[in-house]
């Protein structure tokens, strides 16, 4: 992973770190909520040292003899005896080395001054501590160097400073606690927000598809209101009315004009012409791909004929908005003309739709029909074919077609599709030696984390005349020339072609008599089948060209007679 996909990973997860980290705070909080206060409270005593046998001592003599007693001092004060005085002075049931671990005594550089710090559950627990410790400790002093009597040891202790009742405890520190549980709930939550990056196999980034599965991503339709509940179908002529223009209608425009421009240049020599939409599984929105695609290509002016060829679930009709009860399977079976079932776009003239007809019992076989591969060739040669299939890893419908056409377009949905499923879907083209034409994102995010790669920000003008977005003005001339098109009447289907003639019979008197040695010879019922066929194949030729007005030549000559 590189710096920008670990910056994308936390602005793809900045809600989970914030939460964890209020969740970290709180969890501080609430622990320090629930600790038993202590108050901390100190007392000193100075040491002295008292003049024997009438001994005068000056004061620099008296304050040396005082520091020289502090290391002693120091270690009485931890004695067991100091901790039962105390006890004893403050009618306490705690054991003495309980008592001794609430208290710390120190000595400040260079004083003979001993610091006793004590700690209690209340304030006046602490201070009562303190200064009861200061006084055993000169009871266990006297006791030790004098005569037990109060004062009869030659150098104590005097209490100078009583302890002070503290306000505040200082512990738990809730500040503290509250830090502390928010640096370990952020860095939780970055921790959280880089396993789930690492861990995600879902598409997301161009460039991470190119590099893990190999393919580029020759386009990626916007996830935009304008294309949900039902609407799947986006005009490409820019017709909007005025002061509508979204931004979401420039980023759908803009993406299917990318995916034809990139379909267009990907091979400059061979372009394909027929081109299979499929994905790895259902809801991907390849139909809606297909159907948008198709209008793009019909809107920059060139022939498009769309087929439903998903024989199970077909949806391209309902995109449409036309009625197709018979379609496909019905031409490949010979129960009707091309010509009688082709549906023109109103708002689309270049634009042929060919529906998926009787939903047979075998769609595999049937896309994969020699028949089949005849009606994609024809078609192929006056237009562009766009054939909507299903999805890869459910049936082999989809392989079949990609190994009849020129090559095949995976729709993935950006944030949903996961790489092994497209990893899955380039094997089962490969093994039948079907080319993948690129990979397509669907409903890719226009805001937010996912819009990183794929945003539109380029300044537009609404048909108003307002420059607020990303919305190109549209032209007079282009308002009138798509309302012109919008006019054109779909053309009305070829004459059908003169029937065949049956092909002559010989008489069964004068029929010669059969070798049973030999194969008998064709019988005028096989003879008048294939002129059947070979007249469907020509009608269905002339029908295609019809239909985009070009010229028809069945079997074109070589230029010396002979038909290819």
């Amino acid at each position: 992973m590189e710096l920008r996909d670990y910056t994308r990973a936390l602005r793809r997860h900045w809600i989970a770190i914030v939460v964890m980290t209020l969740l970290g705070v709180g969890v501080g909080f609430g622990w320090a909520w629930i600790q038993t206060p202590v108050y901390q409270a100190d007392a000193s005593g100075l040491i002295q040292v008292k003049a024997t046998d009438g001994t005068v001592l000056s004061p620099g003599q008296g304050d040396s003899l005082a520091k020289t007693k502090v290391p002693t001092y120091l270690e009485m004060a931890q004695w067991r005896q100091v901790a039962e005085q105390v006890a004893q002075q403050l009618d306490l049931t705690t054991p003495p080395q309980s008592l001794i671990q609430m208290v710390t005594v120190t000595n400040p550089e260079g004083t003979a001054i001993v610091k006793v710090t004590a700690q209690g559950e209340s304030p006046e627990a602490a201070r009562n501590l303190a200064e009861a410790w200061v006084k055993g400790l000169i009871v266990v002093i006297d006791q030790t160097e004098g005569t037990g009597a109060v004062n009869s040891a030659p150098a104590n202790i005097v209490l100078a400073e009583s302890a002070a009742l503290p306000t505040s405890p200082v512990f738990p520190d809730k500040r503290m606690a509250m830090l502390v549980g928010g640096i370990l709930g952020l860095g939780g939550g970055i921790a959280f927000a880089m396993m789930r990056a690492i861990s995600d196999r879902r598409i997301r980034a161009t460039d991470d598809v190119e590099k893990r599965v190999g393919i580029p991503v020759v386009g990626a339709l916007p996830d935009a209101p304008t294309l949900a509940d039902g609407h799947r179908l986006y005009r490409n002529d820019g017709a909007v009315a005025p002061g509508k223009a979204t931004k979401a209608d420039f980023a759908i425009r803009e993406s299917l004009r990318m995916l034809r421009t990139n379909l267009q240049f990907m091979d400059v020599d061979h372009p394909p012409r027929t081109i299979v939409v499929t994905s790895a599984l259902p809801g991907e929105g390849k139909s809606t791909m297909a159907s948008n695609l198709a209008g793009a290509l019909s809107a920059a002016g060139q022939k498009v004929v769309l087929i439903d060829g998903d024989l199970r679930r077909p949806t391209i009709a309902a995109t449409m908005g036309v009625t197709a009860d018979i379609g496909l399977t019905d031409v490949l079976a010979g129960r009707v003309r091309l010509a009688d079932v082709l549906h023109r776009v109103p708002e689309l003239p270049n634009l042929v739709m060919l529906g998926a007809g009787t939903l047979p019992h075998n769609p595999s076989e049937l896309l994969g029909s020699d028949r089949m591969h005849e009606l994609l060739n024809d078609l192929a040669q006056h237009a562009i074919v766009i054939v909507d299939a299903p999805p890869l890893l459910s049936v082999t419908d989809a392989a079949v077609l990609t190994h009849r056409a020129d090559g095949a377009l995976i729709v993935a949905s950006a944030g949903k599709t996961t790489y092994d499923l497209v990893d899955k879907a380039i094997d089962a083209l490969e093994k039948i030696h079907g080319r993948v034409l690129g990979l397509v994102l669907n409903k890719v995010p226009m805001t937010g984390t996912g819009s990183d790669v794929y945003s539109y920000t380029y300044e537009y003008t609404t048909a108003g005349g307002d420059a607020k977005g990303a919305m190109p003005k549209r032209t007079e001339a282009a308002a009138e020339a798509a309302a012109a098109a919008a006019a054109v009447p779909s053309p009305v289907a070829p004459p059908a072609a003169p029937p065949v003639p049956d092909a002559p019979s010989t008489p069964v008197a004068d029929a010669p008599a059969a070798d049973t040695e030999s194969h008998a010879p064709r019988t005028p019922r096989r003879a008048r089948k294939k002129a059947e066929e070979s007249s469907d194949d020509d009608q269905m030729t002339e029908d295609v060209a019809a239909l985009f007005g070009d010229s028809v030549d069945v079997f074109p000559s070589d230029g010396d007679g002979r038909g290819h």
